[in-house]
């Protein structure tokens, strides 16, 4: 998680300010990240494109962007730590959203230890949103990134969760419970 300091002076700099609509673009999750991150800094007024249903043009070269104010207003009620995950384990709805072969814990170069958090439903980022139980829910990933697209879209259809920053690059060295198959 960026500093809340660092980030509102980084998006100021990129003139996102009080007053201003962001709508972020990308892929691999990156848009949904920023996303994330501006609602999570209390900035509300933000949207992804979906770039493949995207039909028009894109300019392309230098922008002259007038640097804006953005005053961090640090959210509390959207993120969970491992220690409270572990500890309400069982009473969240806990989605992975790494690749299905990742969730199973099938051996891979990415993971030490490869494996899930106990409980954790396969929410794939790269694929349509699954059906998903009722309750508090949370979502993680590897790093903390492409979980965000699985927010976005649990928001898209009238759902909130929290993310678990920490994901599961926190949650393997922590040396907490892990599934697998």
């Amino acid at each position: 998680m960026p500093d809340p300091d660092e980030f509102a002076r980084a998006a100021g700099r990129a003139g996102i300010g009080s007053g201003v609509f962001v709508i972020a673009y990308g892929n691999m999750g990156g848009a949904e990240r920023l996303w994330w991150l501006l609602r999570h800094f209390g900035h509300d007024d933000c949207a992804v494109m979906d770039l493949a249903g995207w039909r028009g043009a894109f300019a392309s070269g230098d922008e002259d962007i007038e640097p804006a104010e953005l005053t961090s207003l640090l959210r509390d009620d959207d993120t969970i730590d491992a220690h409270e995950l572990a500890a309400r384990s069982g009473a969240l709805v806990v989605v992975d959203a790494r690749r299905p072969e990742r969730w199973r814990g099938e051996p891979n170069p990415i993971d030490t230890k490869p494996g899930r958090i106990p409980g954790a439903l396969s929410a794939p980022w790269n694929e349509p949103l699954p059906e998903l139980p009722e309750g508090e829910l949370v979502a993680y990933c590897g790093s903390g990134v492409t979980a965000t697209v699985v927010l976005h879209r649990l928001h898209l259809a009238g759902r909130e969760g929290k993310l678990y920053p920490g994901s599961w690059s926190e949650w393997e060295q922590l040396d907490l419970p892990v599934e697998r198959g």
